[in-house]
């Protein structure tokens, strides 16, 4: 059973494929040019080399959010446009969870996507079992209003996430010999983790469709949130 997943929810454009549980192959970019521009051909080149073509693909698997509001739409939209057409099944898998997957560790796991205004979207995450289970929901949260609630309950946390390079000072300031911070290769999005997940989950989460599947901002969008205030009048 092949599996095709992307993540396009921060500056990392990465799509991979998994056949069962083997990783076939994994493109992952992180540029300047738009994800509407460099993804399908990231995604055609991997198939290319892997010779496969796109309906040989059994799952897809796509990373929903929180994120890049414009980024989530494209890959949405983009996976959703493949399974739809060739009537696959598509899994939707948050993005914090993809990242928290990328790492073993034995305390606690704590991503970090950049949410700007000194905010990161985050969670809390530790394997027990084989399983990695979720302990804080996903969330947006104020970077001291995390770091207090990490330094009073946890005293061994591994974090990574986009927002690890911007809070990486005051991270390291506030809880010291507590956090260790991911290696490079883990710290990013990786479509690879999007696709384990999703082929784990393929039971469970078969009530997705390429109907109903819909982006997990965790925050209304810059659009929306003017829209109600000018309906408001404030």
């Amino acid at each position: 059973m092949k599996t095709l997943a992307i993540d396009t929810s921060t500056m990392m454009a990465t799509c991979a494929v998994l056949e069962d549980n083997k990783l076939l192959g994994e493109y992952s970019i992180n540029q300047e040019m738009t994800h509407s521009e460099n993804l399908v051909p990231m995604i055609k080149e991997m198939l290319d080399n892997l010779n496969l073509n796109i309906s040989d693909i059994d799952i897809y698997g796509v990373a929903i959010g929180p994120g890049s509001f414009t980024g989530l739409r494209i890959g949405m939209a983009t996976i959703k446009s493949f399974a739809h057409v060739f009537d696959k099944p598509i899994i939707g898998i948050s993005t914090l969870e993809g990242l928290a997957f990328n790492l073993t560790f034995s305390g606690v796991i704590v991503p970090m996507i950049d949410a700007r205004r000194n905010r990161v979207y985050t969670g809390i995450y530790r394997w027990e079992k084989g399983r990695l289970k979720n302990i804080l929901k996903p969330c947006i949260m104020e970077m001291e209003e995390l770091l207090k609630l990490l330094n009073e309950n946890y005293d061994s946390i591994m974090i990574n996430g986009n927002g690890t390079h911007l809070h990486r000072s005051k991270i390291l300031e506030r809880l010291g010999s507590k956090v260790e911070i991911a290696p490079v290769g883990v710290c990013e999005c990786r479509a690879s983790s999007i696709a384990e997940l999703s082929f784990l989950k393929r039971d469970e989460k078969n009530k997705d469709n390429y109907y109903n599947l819909t982006p997990d901002y965790l925050r209304e969008s810059q659009a929306q949130r003017e829209l109600k205030r000018k309906e408001s009048g404030n």
